[in-house]
């Protein structure tokens, strides 16, 4: 699994694979605590991934980052 880290004010990048390449992603979220929201990613990674997948296929892009919120 790529590695996630938190910007500390309830934000986390991520990258998604996508064969040989790598699409930075940023999360999103409203917990207190980093170990709460890197909990949250990992227990629904895979909904986060086919998110990000989709919004990359369509072009939702800001500066360049697949951007999501929590669910």
């Amino acid at each position: 699994m790529p590695r996630a880290k938190s910007d500390g004010h309830g934000t986390i990048t991520f990258t998604l694979a996508l064969g040989a390449a790598r699409q930075l992603c940023r999360l999103t979220t409203t917990f207190q605590t980093d170990k709460q929201a890197f909990s949250y990613l990992h227990k629904y990674r895979t909904q986060f991934e086919q998110m990000a997948r989709a919004r990359l296929a369509s072009g939702e892009l800001e500066d360049g980052i697949v951007v999501l919120t929590m669910l």
